[in-house]
């Protein structure tokens, strides 16, 4: 099959299921709608009349309550899928995840501050619109403060270093995870319940108020990480061809930064801290497309829409009329997807079994900082001098 034909097939293929995803979790609760129903009543709002009968008490239902959040799942959903797939190509690691720049503990530890603290400050207790603006700006501007001092710390004449960026992040996301729990644990009862529940995640709280405040944010990486993809596949050469095939390095990796950063700060700050879709995601349409950025990074969005679509439903309905938080559902998905992910990377590695450790690597050496030469394409050079 053409390469082009073979895109466009997996794109569509993707954008029905995503279509399937959506008429199916926004007709599901305890008001069930029928797909016809769902189909007519999102038709009418663009002047298409099906001649399929609903209610007037049907249609407000579903667009006032079911669809709002429905929409936010989408672009939450897809917004940490293509933020996870550009930070692995940008680490050039696939288990490389929008956490580990330290996004969400940014975030987590402003929106905790702000729950916590709000008694103290006057603006914080005005009507609930306000309250709600407040704080998702807050947690915004951590998340971005957050990845600018990983951002910063990572500098090396002027650019930044990949290995160094993610030892800063795992830095950065310890010192935010400790004031977030030190923030926790002087908080009220009332407060508790409000930090548990947000740190969760949870798309309870969607309005379309809350859809036009990500929309924005998520928009602009969706639109302009595709391309940069040609130059993100160059990237995946190393820094060194990629700078001898004429692409500003540089410039790539903070438009990378910005981009992803962009998309989780939004979603988080709406809906809290939701976990392994942008790890999960990504790894699972390469598989299925290849490492081509082209193709992976609209498809990583559209799995992620479904992913956590289909989420949300389940955190509606397998407990009703309660309500399970998202994040512990993607947790659940994602988890065993990782430790499976971390597994097969491991067995990757050739392994020396009477030494009890592996000795071999493509072109490195374990007891030396520098490359070693390999003995030809495909070779390893072991620590005693020995090639397979």
């Amino acid at each position: 099959m053409n390469t082009g034909l073979k895109r466009l097939s997996i794109v569509t293929i993707m954008s029905l299921v995503l279509l399937a995803a959506v008429v199916l979790s926004t007709g599901t609760g305890a008001m069930h709608i029928p797909p016809a129903q769902v189909v007519a009543i999102l038709l009418s709002k663009i002047g298409i009349h099906l001649p399929v009968a609903y209610e007037e008490g049907t249609a407000a239902v579903l667009w006032m309550i079911r669809l709002p959040r429905v929409v936010l799942g989408v672009i939450i959903g897809a917004g940490l899928a293509i933020a996870g797939a550009a930070l692995q190509g940008l680490f050039r690691n696939p288990l490389a995840d929008p956490g580990l720049i330290g996004v969400c503990s940014g975030a987590s530890l402003t929106a905790v501050m702000l729950i916590v603290l709000q008694s103290s400050f006057s603006l914080f207790t005005g009507t609930p619109l306000l309250h709600f603006y407040v704080m998702n700006f807050v947690t915004f501007c951590g998340a971005i403060a957050a990845v600018l001092v990983v951002f910063r710390i990572s500098l090396r004449n002027g650019q930044a270093v990949m290995s160094t960026m993610l030892l800063a992040g795992i830095a950065i996301n310890a010192l935010c995870n400790a004031i977030t729990g030190l923030m926790t644990y002087i908080s009220t009862n009332e407060q508790l319940r409000s930090i548990v529940f947000w740190l969760m995640g949870s798309l309870g709280g969607a309005s379309w108020q809350t859809v036009l405040a990500v929309l924005p944010f998520v928009l602009v990486p969706l639109v302009l990480l595709p391309r940069i993809a040609t130059a993100l596949n160059i990237f995946a050469l190393g820094e060194r061809e990629a700078m001898h095939s004429g692409v500003k390095v540089s410039r790539l990796k903070t438009q990378l930064i910005i981009y992803s950063t962009l998309a989780v700060a939004a979603g988080v700050a709406v809906a809290g801290v939701i976990g392994f879709v942008g790890l999960v995601v990504p790894h699972i349409v390469r598989q299925i497309t290849g490492p081509d950025n082209r193709i992976l990074i609209p498809c990583s969005a559209l799995l992620g829409a479904v992913l956590l679509t289909l989420s949300d439903l389940l955190c509606r309905t397998i407990a009703a009329p309660a309500e399970i938080p998202v994040g512990i559902v993607t947790a659940i998905i994602g988890t065993p997807f990782f430790i499976w992910l971390i597994l097969k990377e491991k067995n990757r590695l050739p392994y020396d079994a009477g030494s009890k450790q592996t000795l071999c690597r493509i072109g490195w050496s374990p007891y030396s900082p520098q490359p070693v030469s390999s003995g030809g394409p495909g070779s390893f050079v072991c620590v005693d001098g020995r090639q397979r």
